[in-house]
């Protein structure tokens, strides 16, 4: 029985066949055929041979536009040579789109040869013989953060810390980390966020533990971020963990909500006891001063008096040796001198008169004593006003 074309039948012209597909309707059989073969089967049989023949394979009958209409098993149009070249390109594009890869210039990717570590590779195209090679990207200048203290909402209480005096501190901060070793990031830690946290939390705790309440929550704050990150950072480095923390945010730092109110009503009276220290401590210093100084005036007194008096002194002493020389070179006219001055001294201020009488002859003549006139009219003055001043007041 003869095959002759894909719808069974027989070996004629191109015509024929075409007439024959152009009456086929999908559901219909084709009138004359034997086996009432569904149509879904032929073009299932057809896509088989299809196949065959283009792997190298032989047809089972006439294809369509086939020189010669008749007979099954022609040759087919390509060699099988060239069938196996398509294939082979095929398979080394699906090997070389599976084994290259592109690395971007913020990332690093980590190689794996059976499951081990390889080698660390950079930006660019790179080569990854699959399936002996595998390898992972790893974003190594991106930077990431971890939180601790700042979703305390209850039961969270990661924040609350205890200081060095016995007091608790409510802190929130934030580290800033990237990966410095993608390989030792990969292998050697199962959760680097969770790692990163429980790092950070300890080291805080231990820096807290051993500082005071005021200078966290005033001056100490960059103080405290930096020895943070250092001990951050050496207790990676001892994991082998591939991490480099960039830096630490310290966001807040104030006393539990609890007793926040009691908190800021002792930093006001701790405030108002600096503030009268210092103006006691003022008003100490101008007194101190102001003593200070009439302390060395007064002393600055006593100098000059003490130098007034030696000074005299001394005047005194060699004014009487000066006279003592004198006095031992003529005592006669030393003593007379000394005599006129010392009355002269001594009647400067006595009320007296003198009475000149020519040749010793004559008597003293009656006078006015003018001098105890103007005494007496000036006692009387003084006198009435002393008395008219106290009559006044009674």
């Amino acid at each position: 029985m003869s095959n002759g074309g894909p719808w069974g039948g027989g070996g004629g012209g191109g015509d024929d066949r075409d007439d024959d597909r152009e009456d086929k309707r999908p559901g219909q059989r084709r009138p004359g055929e034997g086996g009432q073969i569904p149509e879904i089967e032929e073009f299932m049989r057809k896509g088989s041979e299809q196949l065959k023949v283009l792997m190298g394979g032989k047809g089972g009958g006439n294809r369509p536009n086939r020189p010669n209409g008749g007979g099954g098993g022609g040759k087919s149009p390509f060699p099988a040579k060239t069938a196996v070249v398509i294939g082979l390109v095929a398979l080394v594009a699906i090997w070389l789109g599976s084994s290259l890869y592109k690395v971007n210039p913020e990332e690093r990717s980590v190689e794996l040869m059976f499951g081990r570590y390889y080698a660390t590779k950079g930006p660019g195209l790179n080569l990854a013989p699959w399936p002996f090679i595998t390898y992972s990207k790893v974003p190594v200048t991106r930077e990431q953060t971890v939180d601790i203290g700042s979703g305390r909402a209850g039961t969270n209480d990661t924040g609350l810390m205890l200081t060095g005096d016995q007091n608790i501190v409510d802190l929130e901060f934030q580290v800033v980390w990237n990966i410095s070793d993608p390989a030792k990031y990969l292998f050697n830690l199962g959760d680097p966020q969770d790692t990163i946290r429980a790092v950070s939390e300890s080291a805080m705790r231990d820096i807290i533990a051993r500082s005071n309440l005021a200078p966290i929550l005033s001056t100490a704050r960059g103080e405290i971020a930096g020895d943070l990150r250092s001990a951050v950072q050496n207790t990676l480095d001892s994991y082998d963990a591939g991490i480099n923390i960039v830096r630490v945010n310290f966001n807040r730092a104030d006393p539990p909500r609890e007793v926040i109110d009691s908190f800021r009503e002792v930093q006001a009276a701790q405030q108002e006891r600096d503030r009268l220290e210092k103006e006691a401590d003022a008003y100490a210093n101008k007194v101190t001063a102001g003593a200070r100084g009439e302390a060395a005036q007064v002393k600055e007194e006593a100098e000059g008096y003490r130098a007034q008096i030696v000074n005299a002194a001394e005047g005194d002493a060699a004014r009487f040796n000066s006279i003592l020389t004198e006095y031992e070179k003529a005592p006669e006219v030393t003593k007379r001198r000394m005599f006129y001055e010392t009355m002269g001294k001594l009647l400067q201020n006595v009320d007296k008169v003198v009475v000149d009488t020519k040749d010793g002859a004559g008597g003293v003549v009656p006078y006015l004593p003018l001098d105890q006139l103007r005494k007496n009219s000036s006692s009387s003055s003084s006198t009435t006003n002393s008395t008219a001043n106290t009559g006044g007041s009674n």
